[in-house]
């Protein structure tokens, strides 16, 4: 079973009975640990339970391949459903899969976890033909999705979120989604101490972590900016901190948007001095001088143009198996051609 995107939270929440073993795969992997999380607690209350919640290693089930079945036949000293894990999954395990879906072994929820899978994968090809498996792939929280985490986690802590916060949190978190929970977490009990219950732009900026944000705002003025050397290294320091393509293309799309907003206000005999402070949630004054650039290099029809690259891109990213950081490198390089040709 292939689930399409707006099935997945409710199948999360309710799996279909008649699906046995779930394979949770993706480049977010802390999406796909958190999904993993919720499949467990359909079955068990207590997730450190050693009599219902066995381990697997992709290595171990290599090793020996009849285990999978034994584990899930297995039943329980204390009773109730049993789950088994299977961490770290490849295409080298498909044929131990495909032989248990064909011939499956007691009622455990089998639930495998695995990196990013291409379409052409055998592993998850798999999982998507059988009638009692289903795969779940994990990506990037797009700008909706991302919002929807932050709003959910700070109302179960009792919390309301302004505008200009919520602004600032999509565009500096989304990129794991373990990530996201964590500083959403650290803003909970930054909340903790204070006299209310609205997170705002200000609570924001003083507790969530920075570093990936200022890595995120590089690319984006290096790219829009036309500073391509500048570019070529904000792209290795994003990298090397681990930061998903997707949530960069995001981070440069919502600016471009702007962007466009700006220049056409602009268009329209709007001071271009004064746009600058209409930008929410408010630009850090070292990117000021960047931003102003920018209004000069862009108008809104190469901007348009500029748009519909990084969608085509988000799209390949998210759904051809092409290498994202590729993808990603090949459409920011492009976007800073054409702010270069705005010189002229």
């Amino acid at each position: 079973m292939k689930l399409k995107p707006r099935e997945i939270d409710a199948f999360i929440r309710k799996p279909d009975p008649a699906v046995q073993a779930i394979l949770v795969f993706g480049p977010d992997q802390g999406l796909v640990q958190e999904r993993c999380r919720q499949l467990a607690k359909t079955v068990l209350d207590d997730l450190t339970d050693p009599f219902r919640l066995t381990d697997i290693s992709d290595a171990d089930l290599r090793q020996d391949p009849a285990r999978l079945a034994d584990e899930a036949a297995a039943i329980s000293m204390m009773g109730g459903r049993r789950v088994v894990r299977v961490r770290g999954a490849a295409d080298g395990l498909s044929k131990t899969f495909k032989s248990f879906l064909e011939n499956p072994a007691g009622d455990a929820l089998i639930i495998v976890s695995a990196g990013e899978l291409t379409p052409r994968s055998s592993l998850r090809k798999t999982f998507e033909d059988a009638k009692n498996g289903a795969a779940i792939a994990c990506y990037a929280d797009d700008a909706q999705a991302l919002e929807g985490v932050i709003r959910t986690r700070l109302k179960e802590a009792g919390l309301s979120i302004d505008a200009a916060a919520t602004n600032y949190l999509q565009a500096h978190l989304g990129g794991d989604r373990g990530v996201t929970l964590q500083e959403l977490d650290k803003l909970i009990l930054y909340m903790g101490s204070a006299e209310q219950s609205e997170v705002t732009l200000e609570d924001v900026q003083a507790c969530v972590g920075d570093t990936a944000a200022m890595s995120v705002d590089e690319v984006v003025d290096a790219s829009l900016g036309g500073d391509l050397p500048s570019l070529d290294r904000a792209l290795i320091k994003a990298r090397e901190a681990d930061t998903s393509p997707v949530m960069l293309l995001n981070a440069v799309t919502r600016h471009a948007e702007q962007l466009h907003l700006l220049t056409g206000q602009a268009e329209a005999g709007a001071p271009r001095d004064g746009l600058l402070r209409t930008i929410r949630p408010p630009l850090h004054f070292r990117r000021e001088a960047a931003v102003k650039r920018q209004l000069s290099l862009w108008t809104r029809a190469r901007l348009d143009r500029a748009l519909m690259l990084l969608e085509e891109a988000d799209r390949q990213c998210k759904t051809t198996g092409m290498p994202d950081w590729a993808v990603c490198a090949q459409v920011l390089f492009r976007i800073g051609q054409g702010a270069r040709a705005g010189r002229r």
